[in-house]
């Protein structure tokens, strides 16, 4: 049974994003640029990260509390070996009932069909581009558009329907190619989701002049594929549904800059070093992994993670307006907690 837990503003916890490794194969400058992330980075030592035993045990506390969906993420959660074996684990917790992966792709052939069978969910797939050039511009000039489409092929195969294809949306850098990517996918099942450039972390050199607005972004899909509103699938859905009109699928648009959805956020997010973090946007989170390996109870670990979500009040998306233009403090980057 959920104990409904609530924080300080009425939000539920309902998802828990996890982290799982702080590396990846790519270099996308919108979160781990390559000239600050380069061969000598110093990247979390093994002991260091969170085990699958702490996670297993921290997801099983936190579902009585109301969590229901899990997102596996990174950095790039398929570099972290045997993740199959994590998502069996996470499957069998009692009120979990979503198992989802964030990832870039380009190792799916090899494993998309291993992590069907041991209990995932869903896929959501990145790719900012199908233009070679600009996919190149934008992930650092690893690997290449055709690697993510063949994996995109092999969990189709593996038998993952309705895939999220999430494409980050920098004016002058890739908003000339989204009508092509819509495109692609348009008839599939697969809902490309086009997202707003935010300000997470402090290193991706953020700036409100490549913000392309939802509206934008709307105008520029139903020039060429018309589309129309339609309804949230559910409470707290972070993406605007827009379906084509002709009846041929749908795309999303996530708006956290131009239009933010904090009244409804109800996740929670888990870094690869075990601090639990309560907002994308957040300065720090709450250290979770000395807690566990300090010999800590089941009923320690409860009570502290119900005491830092009750104490929540973020809400920096709605917030952002005023704090512009003052000096961005230090926050968790987007490879640590995975967006």
């Amino acid at each position: 049974m959920s104990s409904d837990l609530r924080d300080s503003l009425d939000r539920p916890l309902r998802d828990l994003r996890i982290s799982v490794t702080d590396r990846c194969n790519f270099r996308c400058t919108y979160c781990m640029p390559a000239e600050l992330f380069g061969e000598r980075y110093a990247f979390l030592p093994r002991d260091e990260i969170l085990s699958f035993e702490e996670i297993e045990r921290l997801v099983a506390l936190m579902a009585p509390m109301g969590v229901r969906k899990v997102r596996i993420t990174g950095g790039e959660p398929l570099l972290r070996h045997g993740l199959h074996e994590l998502v069996r684990s996470l499957a069998a917790i009692r009120g979990v009932e979503d198992i989802a992966l964030t990832t870039n792709g380009t190792l799916l052939e090899r494993m998309a069909g291993q992590l069907k069978r041991e209990g995932l969910s869903r896929l959501t797939i990145s790719l900012d581009s199908l233009d070679p050039e600009v996919f190149s511009r934008m992930n650092g000039g690893k690997l290449s558009v055709q690697r993510v489409l063949d994996g995109i092929s092999a969990a189709e195969e593996a038998g993952f329907e309705a895939m999220k294809i999430n494409c980050v949306v920098q004016r002058g850098v890739n908003d000339h190619t989204l009508a092509a990517l819509a495109r692609h996918f348009k008839g599939t099942g697969h809902i490309v989701r086009f997202i707003e450039f935010m300000d997470v972390g402090t290193k991706n050199n953020w700036d409100l002049e490549q913000v392309l607005p939802a509206t934008e972004i709307a105008a520029l899909i139903d020039a060429e594929m018309p589309v129309e509103s339609a309804e949230p699938n559910y409470v707290g859905e972070v993406a605007q549904r827009l379906r084509y009109r002709d009846g041929e699928g749908e795309i999303g648009i996530i708006s956290s800059v131009s239009n933010p959805f904090c009244g409804e956020c109800s996740r929670a997010r888990l870094t690869t070093d075990g601090k639990l973090v309560t907002c994308l946007f957040a300065q720090g989170g709450s250290d979770l992994r000395a807690l566990l390996r300090s010999g800590a109870s089941d009923d320690e670990v409860r009570e502290r993670i119900r005491g830092i979500w009750a104490g929540r009040s973020d809400r920096y998306s709605e917030e952002r307006s005023e704090l512009l233009g003052t000096d961005r403090p230090k926050r968790v980057e987007m490879y640590q907690i995975g967006g």
